[in-house]
């Protein structure tokens, strides 16, 4: 894509017709809001089922006899000990460990696995991955898509409902129901909820039955960020980004400990070191007292007005009930409890360390 175009979703007329409002995000014109706005959207998402037009997102096939050595090259995973089925969030890694891009990698098959990127990421994404690949016997196959999330208690019911049978997924766990299809029991909410990849004709053809249950509700990116922010879930280009490495980001737990010492994967030098030497800063959760929201990019400082870090997302929790940040402080105030203050346009607000998530995670995992 060149320059300053804007790709338009394939069902923008369908948002349209909801009545959406679209801005731009990571080279995308996408529906913001809809007429119920970002607080009903939000509440309604967790109480029954939100669903999200997230087709700016990357879907990729790698396939081959080395699929997943070339995963394993690319991630700090170990690609061939996953069961066919099952779904790993995990990254792809710069030779000092920081972030290019955080993804989900499902193994389908043998010598058959999805990626799913993140849309400002796509083309960085695919470069990466082919240039890998010139050392494997693996291809790359970008898919071209509608993808949608159902998310929230009642996504199951509504996909039952309207002809899917979702009993033989547990989270984190993918297949291909059929052909051109692929559906995984994930989502960006916190909520049980799942994401499709489907041809345009099946996708509009499933949600003229999603969308004629009364459950199910258009949800757009504004509620959206508030719903993976109370979730604790990190945003690629805020709360994660090629400067940060995934100790600092809090990310250990994606990286199998066998791996650290003996992986096969870009940065694994560069990671052990900061591990080692122990991360100088971490990512964590941030509670600004009162009712004004901090927002991404607000400087932090301690007490005796040291800059000690910096938000990377903010905005209000409507199931919090209280405004909800996350960002890096000095590893010795990554306590939760510790008092920080937030420069806010020149004025100082007090901010507490809290633990994420700010909302309880509520997946169905068996």
């Amino acid at each position: 894509m060149t320059g300053d175009h804007t790709n338009q979703l394939p069902l923008a007329d369908l948002h349209a017709a909801a009545g959406a409002r679209f801005g731009a995000f990571a080279g995308w014109n996408m529906p913001l809001t809809y007429p119920a706005g970002v607080m009903k959207e939000h509440l309604h998402t967790r109480e029954h089922v939100g669903l999200f037009d997230i087709s700016h997102m990357k879907l990729f096939l790698v396939t081959g006899p080395g699929a997943a050595d070339l995963i394993n090259r690319a991630c700090p995973l170990d690609a061939r000990a996953l069961d066919v089925k099952q779904s790993k969030y995990t990254f792809f890694l710069t030779e000092a460990a920081g972030i290019i891009d955080d993804l989900i990698i499902t193994r389908l098959g043998d010598e058959r696995f999805m990626v799913v990127a993140n849309a400002g990421n796509a083309a960085t994404d695919e470069a990466h991955l082919r240039t890998l690949a010139k050392d494997f016997d693996a291809t790359i196959e970008p898919l071209d898509r509608v993808f949608i999330a159902i998310q929230g208690p009642e996504a199951a019911a509504v996909l039952g409902k309207a002809g899917l049978a979702t009993e033989e997924l547990f989270f984190m766990q993918g297949f291909e129901p059929r052909a051109d299809w692929f559906m995984s029991r994930s989502g960006y909410t916190g909520e049980d909820g799942f994401e499709i990849g489907l041809p345009e004709a099946d996708a509009r053809e499933l949600l003229g039955k999603i969308l004629a249950d009364e459950r199910a509700m258009w949800i757009g990116l504004a509620a959206r960020d508030s719903l993976r922010l109370e979730a604790g879930l990190c945003l690629h280009g805020n709360d994660i980004t090629p400067d940060n490495d995934p100790a600092s980001a809090g990310l250990m737990w994606a990286i199998p400990k066998d791996l650290r010492a003996d992986g096969a994967f870009i940065g694994r030098a560069a990671l052990a070191t900061i591990l080692a030497d122990g991360a100088k800063q971490k990512r964590v959760g941030l509670k600004p007292e009162g009712r004004q929201p901090v927002r991404s990019g607000a400087e932090l400082f301690d007490a005796d007005s040291k800059l000690i870090g910096r938000v990377t997302s903010g905005g209000f929790g409507p199931s919090a009930g209280f405004p909800v940040a996350m960002g890096y402080v000095s590893t010795p105030l990554a306590k939760a409890g510790t008092r920080v203050f937030a420069d806010v346009r020149g004025t100082k607000v007090p901010v507490d360390v809290h633990s994420l998530p700010f909302t309880q995670h509520r997946y169905r995992k068996g």
